[in-house]
């Protein structure tokens, strides 16, 4: 029914190496996120143009059908390889990313007949911690990269999309940190940090 996607197909320029293949705690950040949606029992696969440091992951590896589209051809890349209807897309330098809230949203769309369900948050929607609908989304992706558009939000307003607020998404998760993602070794070590002081990390 579902394929969840781990997104670490971004070029990491300011961590200066791949943040996804980064000990974390110890373990590379993309195999605590492995681990962590696996209970959800559905199919994983991971997006990066890098298969240095993904060879023990154990997961199908696919790179950017459409080279250097930004996070849009993330989008288009993952819909297009997934083998189910549905598509959990989690950005792989999120280390806090939840289960819990995913498995939330795929209830939400299974019970709908929205194309997308993105949280939000104060800052904003959060397009690669979302579910996205196969049939209806790669169509619309595909026509926006066509039209040679960059931006995620480029073809929302063709979709059906159900955005959670952010209180919602707060009491679905219990934490402030969900959406936290990684991108320089200041941001890295501070999230270790904030890892080690959580009871259930």
């Amino acid at each position: 029914m579902i394929s969840i996607i781990l997104q670490a197909g971004g070029k990491s320029s300011r961590m200066g190496k791949d943040k996804a293949t980064l000990p974390f705690l110890g373990i590379p950040l993309i195999y605590r996120l492995r681990d962590r949606f696996q209970e959800l029992g559905t199919d994983l696969a991971v997006i990066s143009n890098n298969s240095s440091g993904y060879e023990e992951l154990g997961l199908p590896l696919y790179k950017d059908l459409i080279p250097d589209r930004g996070s849009l051809g993330g989008l288009y890349t993952a819909l297009s390889v997934s083998t189910q209807p549905l598509i959990g897309l989690i950005a792989a330098d999120m280390p806090f990313a939840s289960p819990v809230l995913l498995s939330y949203q795929i209830q939400i769309i299974l019970d709908s007949e929205f194309d997308a369900v993105i949280p939000s948050t104060l800052q904003g929607l959060e397009p690669f911690h979302a579910i996205y609908r196969k049939e209806t989304c790669l169509p619309l992706v595909k026509g926006a990269i066509d039209r040679d558009l960059w931006k995620m939000i480029s073809w929302y307003d063709q979709a059906r999309i159900k955005v959670l607020d952010p209180g919602e998404t707060r009491q679905i998760t219990g934490s402030d940190h969900t959406f936290l993602n990684l991108n320089t070794p200041d941001e890295f070590r501070a999230a270790e940090d904030l890892a080690r002081k959580m009871l259930d990390f």
